[in-house]
C-alpha cells in the first residue's frame, strides 16, 4: 500500500510540476530579437529534475515546456523543446549522484555542474535543431545561444535557489530519492 501511495505522489507531483513548467514559461515571457523569448521554465525543468529523479523529472520538463511552446504559438519547436528539456531534466537528475558527500539532499557542488551542464546542453541543442531542422543555418541559428544562456543563468539561478530553500523541508525523503 505504502508503495503504491509513493508512486501516487510521483504522479501526481510529475503533474504539478509539468503545469508549473508551462506557467512559468509562458508567465514571463520577455521577447528575443532572435524570434523565440526568454522565460523562467528552466528554473522548473531543473528543480523538477533534482525532485522528481530521471523517470518523472524529464517527463515533467520536457512536457511542459513543450506544452508552452505549443500554447505561445511555436509549433515548430515542440518537437525539439520535448527532448532538449527533457534531457536538461534528466542531466539534472543523474549528475548531482556523482558528488554525493557530505551535503546529503542540499542541492551543492553536484548541482551547480549538473545545472551547467544542462543549461549548455539546452544552448547548444536549440542552436543544433534551428540551424538543421528548422534550416535556418549555423551561422544565422547562432544568433539565438546568447539569449538562450542569459536565460540558462537565470534558470539555474532560480532553480539552486528554489532547491536550496525547499531542501530544509525534506521534501526529497518524501520521494526516496
Amino acid at each position: 500500500m505504502k508503495n503504491n501511495r509513493n508512486h501516487l505522489l510521483k504522479i501526481s507531483t510529475t503533474a504539478a510540476m509539468m503545469a508549473l513548467t508551462c506557467v512559468l514559461t509562458l508567465a514571463v515571457r520577455i521577447p528575443s530579437p532572435t524570434k523565440g523569448y526568454l522565460n523562467l521554465g528552466d528554473c522548473a525543468v531543473l528543480f523538477g529534475g533534482w525532485l522528481l529523479g530521471p523517470v518523472y523529472g524529464p517527463i515533467a520538463g520536457g512536457m511542459g515546456s513543450a506544452l508552452a511552446d505549443l500554447f505561445a504559438g511555436y509549433p515548430v519547436y515542440v518537437p525539439g523543446t520535448l527532448i532538449i528539456k527533457a534531457v536538461m531534466a534528466l542531466l539534472v537528475a543523474l549528475v548531482p549522484h556523482h558528488f554525493r558527500g557530505n551535503e546529503g539532499s542540499r542541492p551543492g557542488v553536484g548541482f551547480v555542474v549538473s545545472a551547467v551542464i544542462a543549461e549548455a546542453f539546452m544552448a547548444a541543442g536549440y542552436w543544433l535543431y534551428e540551424a538543421l531542422v528548422i534550416g535556418e543555418g549555423f551561422a544565422a541559428a547562432f544568433a539565438g545561444v546568447s539569449g538562450n544562456v542569459v536565460q540558462g543563468i537565470a534558470g539555474a539561478a532560480g532553480a539552486y535557489f528554489l532547491t536550496g530553500v525547499l531542501s530544509h523541508t525534506g521534501i526529497r525523503k518524501a520521494y526516496r530519492l
